[in-house]
C-alpha cells in the first residue's frame, strides 16, 4: 500500500498559534525552573524547536533527544518499542518535559514515561501536539495537548510516510492508494 498527499487537517499558521499557547502554558508551569526538554526523534523534532524557540527569553530550558521506533516502515505502531537513541543528559532530580509529536495507541508515550520516571526525574511532565482518542489502547497522562484529531493517518509538521513529507509546513491526511508496482517514494 501506497500513500498519496491529501487534505489540508491543520494549517502552518493555526499550528503556530497554538504552539505558542502551548509554550505560554509551559512557560507559567517552569517559570523561574530549570527544565529539560526531551524531544522523540524523528517526528518531534519541528514541534519541539517551534516550542523552545516560543518560551520566553528567560526560560531556562536545556534540550536533549531520544530516538525510538515502534512503527519501522509501517503506517501502524506495533507496540513494541526499541530505544534507538538515548538521552546524553542524566535527568536524576530534573524536571523534565516530554515532548512527543503524536499520542496514538498510547503505547509508546506510556512506555517512555515509565522508563524516564524510573530515573528520578523531581517532575515529569508530558506534551504531544496531536491526540488520536479514538486509537487509545493505553492510558498515558498528558500535561499539554495540542489538537486532538480523528483517525486518520497524517503526515507534515514532522510526521512522516517511509521518511517522506515530515518538510511539510501544514499536517496532510495522507490516503491510501492501490499500487501495483512496489516504490518506495509517495505519490504527490
Amino acid at each position: 500500500m501506497d500513500y498519496e498527499l491529501g487534505n489540508i487537517l491543520l494549517d502552518g499558521r493555526t499550528i503556530s498559534r497554538k504552539v505558542a499557547e502551548i509554550a505560554s502554558e509551559v512557560a507559567a508551569c517552569y517559570s523561574g525552573k530549570e527544565f529539560v526538554a526531551v524531544g522523540i526523534l524523528k517526528g518531534a523534532i519541528f514541534f519541539l524547536a517551534d516550542l523552545v524557540r516560543s518560551l520566553p527569553s528567560d526560560s531556562l530550558v536545556k534540550i536533549d533527544f531520544m530516538a525510538v521506533s515502534s512503527y519501522g516502515a509501517s503506517t501502524k505502531s506495533s507496540g513494541i518499542v526499541k530505544i534507538v537513541k538515548d538521552l546524553d543528559t542524566d535527568i536524576r532530580g530534573r524536571e523534565v518535559l516530554l515532548v512527543e509529536d503524536i499520542l496514538d495507541t498510547g503505547l509508546t508515550l506510556s512506555y517512555l514515561q515509565e522508563l524516564l520516571k524510573g530515573r528520578s526525574p523531581r517532575s515529569l511532565r508530558t506534551c504531544v501536539l496531536l491526540d488520536k482518542p479514538d486509537r487509545r489502547r493505553v492510558d498515558a497522562h498528558v500535561d499539554f495537548r495540542g489538537f486532538s484529531i480523528p483517525d486518520e493517518f497524517v503526515v507534515g509538521y514532522g510526521l512522516d510516510y517511509s521518511g517522506y513529507w515530515r518538510n511539510l509546513p501544514d499536517i496532510h491526511v495522507a490516503k491510501a492508494i492501490e499500487n501495483t508496482v512496489k516504490n518506495t517514494q509517495p505519490k504527490e
